[in-house]
C-alpha cells in the first residue's frame, strides 16, 4: 500500500518513466549493436555509420517521449495539438531549419554519400575525417586538429575522398622573376624523387602498376594573388596514405626550393603589382 501511494506521487512517476525510457533506449542500442556484430550484411564502415546514426535517433526519440510524458500531466496535449492551427504553423516556421537538417541528414545517409571515417571536403574550404554523424549535423576532425561542426542545411558542396580515388596535389608559388626553365628542372627532379621514395603510397591496379605516378604539372596558375606563378605536382595515392603522402610531397618541395635557391613569392610582389595595375585597389 505504501509503495502504491508513493507511486501515485508525480515526481516518483516522472522518475520511474525516465528510468524506463533510459533502460529501453539502452536495450534498443545493445540489440542493434548485437545484430551488426552477429551479421555481415553490410561492410564495416556502413555498420559503424548506422550505429552512430541510430544512437542519435534513439537519444532524440527518448527525449521527445520523456517531455511529452511530463507535459501531459500539466496540459491537455490532444486539445493543444488539434485546436491550435496557429501554434502548429508557428512551430513549423520556427523549426523549418531543424526539419530540413533532419531530412537532408536522412538523404545523405540512405544515399550512402557519407560514412563514418570518410575524408571529406565541405564547401571547398573545410576538410578532414568524419568523426560523428548525427541527425542534424556532421563533425569532422580537420588536419589542424580542430573539430568542425556543420549542419546539413549549410552544406552546399561535399567532396568525399573515399569515393573513388585520392589525388595529392601540392604546389609552390614562385616569384614572377623566377626563371621557369630552372624551376621546371628542379620540380621534374622532385617528381622523380617522390616516385622513388614514396612508391608505396601510390594507388596501383591489379598488376601492381601505379594508376598515376607523381608528376610535375608545370605552371597551373599565373599571377597568384599578384605574388607569382603556381607550379604544382600531383599523384594518385591510397586513401589510407593520403595525409602522409601530402606531408612527404610538401617536404620534398620545400627542400628542393631551399637547396636550389628558388625565388619564393612574397607580399612585396603584391604591393609592386598593385602599384603597376590601376585596376587593382
Amino acid at each position: 500500500m505504501f509503495f502504491f501511494e508513493l507511486f501515485q506521487q508525480l515526481p516518483v512517476r516522472i522518475l520511474t518513466a525516465a528510468l524506463l525510457i533510459i533502460l529501453t533506449t539502452y536495450l534498443i542500442r545493445k540489440s542493434i549493436k548485437l545484430f551488426f556484430d552477429k551479421t555481415s550484411i553490410l561492410d564495416e564502415k556502413r555498420e559503424e555509420t548506422l550505429m552512430h546514426f541510430s544512437n542519435q535517433v534513439t537519444k532524440v526519440l527518448a527525449l521527445v517521449i520523456f517531455f511529452i510524458y511530463v507535459f501531459s500531466h500539466f496540459y491537455d496535449l490532444t486539445k493543444l495539438v488539434t485546436g491550435s492551427v496557429v501554434l502548429a504553423s508557428a512551430l513549423a516556421l520556427i523549426l523549418q531549419h531543424i526539419i530540413r537538417d533532419y531530412i537532408m541528414g536522412l538523404t545523405y545517409l540512405f544515399e550512402r554519400q557519407i560514412h563514418h571515417g570518410d575524408y571529406v571536403i565541405i564547401n571547398g574550404n573545410r576538410q578532414g575525417k568524419i568523426e560523428e554523424i548525427s541527425m542534424r549535423h556532421l563533425k569532422i576532425r580537420q588536419y589542424d586538429g580542430y573539430l568542425y561542426t556543420v549542419s546539413y542545411s549549410n552544406i552546399t558542396e561535399l567532396q568525399n575522398g573515399n569515393k573513388g580515388m585520392r589525388r595529392v596535389n601540392e604546389s609552390l608559388v614562385l616569384n614572377y622573376k623566377q626563371n621557369p626553365d630552372d624551376a621546371f628542372k628542379v620540380l621534374e627532379e622532385v617528381a622523380k624523387t617522390c616516385n622513388e621514395k614514396y612508391h608505396e603510397y601510390l594507388l596501383k591496379d591489379v598488376n601492381g602498376v601505379p594508376l598515376e605516378s607523381f608528376k610535375f604539372n608545370h605552371i597551373t596558375e599565373l599571377n597568384v594573388d599578384y605574388r607569382g606563378h603556381q607550379y604544382s605536382l600531383s599523384g594518385l595515392v591510397n586513401e589510407a596514405d593520403f595525409v602522409a603522402a601530402g606531408k612527404k610531397v610538401r617536404y620534398e618541395l620545400a627542400m628542393a626550393a631551399y637547396n636550389n635557391d628558388l625565388m619564393m613569392a612574397d607580399s612585396g610582389g603584391l604591393e609592386t603589382n598593385k602599384a603597376c595595375d590601376p585596376q587593382v585597389s
